[in-house]
């Protein structure tokens, strides 16, 4: 742990090997999710896992991030975790002073300069009013939308707001007597792992998306979030399952996979429809079902849409900490700096 004091505060840069006080952070947290844990980042393979904490009187500003080096230099950057993570604190957003958002930014800045960092990218979360702490920099851009369910409303009210097709296949899936379970049975867990990894081939997804049995192992058997392996059968044929996680309210519809043999049928329709059901059991408020494809208007975020008109906007933060180092690296990355290309940084894009 790094600990730096200065006049207004105090920095702290913990790592994986402070486990209690990262956990110790992100537990007195106003708003958090699984995304922010130290267990999630634990299972990070892209980077080195980091939390920065500034601390000011009884009140702190926090940010968890991984660290890669790039490569040929001296230099560094940071992204986040897959999915949902940015800023945190004991207060929300909206209710920060103006001083503390100033001292953390220029704090962080500090710790940036300081650690060779020449970037910062994080996916910010749509529930939690990021925007505040961080629209000062200039360097949030909008993504897109998400989906959400409002699970406070009556199911009846919820499934009003269904597509006539959701409906259809819902209907459809009930008829033919489709059921879900919750499981955490070793064979279940290998059982969705192989259905998950086929979907991914099928589509030909990079190899980061290829999460293994050991992976899935480890959420669901995680003591620091409530992670959840949902599965529809057809008699004893496994037709699709979801890994959610259950997190202050919030399910995140986490991952998702059907069997080929049964798509015609949209069972995954019928899974969504059951874990709503179970969200309100859970004392559950949303069921965030995400954007589509690299949060494009594609018809992934059509599917979702025929779930619920409730729809948030998706921001994430591009911020770029060393401008004369970061042009250089992208101009010998053969990218140009002005391309349209949504990619950050330009440095680690493929030239097209």
């Amino acid at each position: 742990m790094l600990i730096e004091n200065n006049a207004s505060g105090t920095t702290l840069q913990l790592t994986l090997t402070q486990k209690d006080d990262w956990v110790k952070y992100i537990s007195l947290a106003a708003d958090y999710d699984f995304y922010h844990t130290w267990h999630y980042h634990a299972m990070a393979s892209n980077g080195r896992p980091i939390l920065f904490v500034y601390c000011e009187a009884n009140n702190f500003i926090a940010i968890p991030l991984l660290e890669r080096a790039i490569q040929d230099t001296p230099y560094y950057d940071l992204h986040c975790v897959y999915g949902y993570s940015g800023p945190i604190s004991n207060l929300k957003f909206s209710d920060t002073s103006e001083r503390l958002k100033r001292n953390f930014l220029k704090a962080f800045s500090a710790f940036l300069y300081k650690g060779s960092y020449v970037s910062v990218f994080s996916r910010l979360h749509p529930f939690f009013d990021q925007n505040i702490l961080l629209q000062e920099t200039d360097s949030i851009y909008e993504n897109g939308k998400t989906v959400v369910i409002n699970l406070q409303q009556s199911i009846e009210e919820q499934r009003k707001q269904y597509r006539q097709t959701t409906r259809d296949s819902i209907k459809k899936c009930r008829k033919f007597g489709y059921v879900s379970v919750e499981t955490t049975a070793q064979e279940d867990i290998a059982a969705f792992t192989k259905l998950y990894q086929s979907n991914m081939n099928r589509i030909s997804a990079a190899d980061f998306y290829l999460f293994t049995e050991e992976y899935f192992t480890k959420l669901v058997r995680a003591k620091e979030f409530d992670c959840k392996l949902i599965l529809v059968y057809s008699n004893d044929d496994l037709v699709c399952g979801s890994i959610i996680m259950c997190t202050n309210g919030i399910i995140q519809g986490h991952l998702i996979a059907t069997n080929a043999h049964y798509l015609k049928n949209s069972p995954a329709k019928f899974l969504v429809d059951e874990i709503s059901e179970l969200g309100r059991k859970w004392k559950m408020k949303y069921y965030h079902l995400g954007g589509g494809l690299g949060y494009k208007e594609d018809s992934l975020l059509e599917w979702k849409l025929g779930f619920s008109n409730m729809v948030l906007d998706y921001y994430s933060w591009r911020f770029i900490a060393n401008k004369a180092v970061y042009n250089q690296l992208v101009e010998k990355s053969g990218n140009q700096i002005h391309t349209n290309a949504d990619f950050f940084p330009l440095y680690r894009m493929i030239p097209q």
